[in-house]
């Protein structure tokens, strides 16, 4: 077995300045970041990069521009605990600490020629946004596109003015719905799940892709699957509790994988309860 040194690339941490930040929501802060030197993160969408400020720690955060925007990438990070709160308080100019990229993201080589349905409840549009926006780049590469976009309240909806935009596309098909609406909101309330048996699919030729919080992934996979979308075309992200990013820690392990490394992307066929796994 080979043994990680600490020359290796995936120990090595790059400094990133940032460019710009926009405060997004009460709890959600953009921030653009160019590596120094010039340098491409070279990401693939739907994987993370790991954010350090020295003498604060480290979090995995994930990239959400496309991989199509070269010199600079972007993350949008919630302000959770004492690293996330020294993070809000940067601002353009200043510089972070940032390994990677890291774990496995969307196949975008097995999803070409393919129909695809986003569904993003909360946060998960941001990992999303990555492979929205390399889909979009690459229109003609796809099939039909449907997006889901689902969050708690107008108010908490994130990078607004580009859903605007993709809501009057003519090659995209647009639905986005909140759980709590305000008296300016004229769109769709409810639940996202709800927006789901109106979607027209052949499933035989479609991949249905999930990000969201996690109770709301048992509820959607079971309309994905009364769409008769096959188990292996369902695509899910588990961003949860990784630590070093490369493996090493076992914070991350879900049943034999370890989100890091063998993911954060997963088939639901891979992931799915398995009873003679216990």
């Amino acid at each position: 077995m080979k043994t990680a040194k600490l020359t290796d690339s995936e120990y090595l941490i790059k400094t990133g300045k940032i460019l710009r930040t926009k405060q997004m929501t009460k709890q959600e802060k953009y921030f653009e970041i160019a590596l120094a030197g010039g340098e491409n993160l070279n990401h693939e969408p739907g994987q993370f990069v790991m954010v350090s400020v020295p003498g604060v720690g480290e979090a995995p955060i994930s990239v959400s521009s496309s991989p199509t925007k070269k010199g600079s990438f972007e993350l949008v990070i919630r302000k959770a605990g004492k690293l996330t709160g020294v993070l809000h308080n940067l601002e353009a100019s200043d510089t972070v600490g940032i390994r990677g990229p890291f774990g496995k993201g969307f196949p975008t080589q097995i999803l070409e020629g393919n129909d695809l349905i986003f569904v993003a409840g909360g946060l998960g549009i941001v990992p999303l946004r990555s492979l929205i926006n390399f889909v979009i780049d690459n229109r003609r590469d796809f099939g039909e596109v449907h997006i889901l976009l689902g969050c708690k309240t107008p108010q908490d909806m994130l990078f607004g003015d580009e859903v605007e935009g993709w809501s009057k596309r003519t090659d995209v098909n647009f639905s986005c719905t909140v759980d709590r609406a305000d008296p300016d909101w004229k769109g769709n309330i409810g639940l996202i799940t709800s927006l789901i048996p109106g979607v027209t699919l052949d499933p035989a030729r479609t991949f249905g892709v999930v990000v969201g919080p996690p109770i709301m992934y048992k509820f959607v996979i079971i309309e994905l699957l009364k769409k008769n979308i096959p188990e292996r075309q369902i695509l899910v992200s588990l961003e949860r509790n990784m630590k070093c990013g490369v493996g090493k820690c076992g914070h991350c392990q879900i049943q034999n994988y370890y989100c890091c490394k063998d993911g954060p992307v997963f088939t639901y066929e891979q992931i799915k309860y398995k009873k003679e796994a216990i």
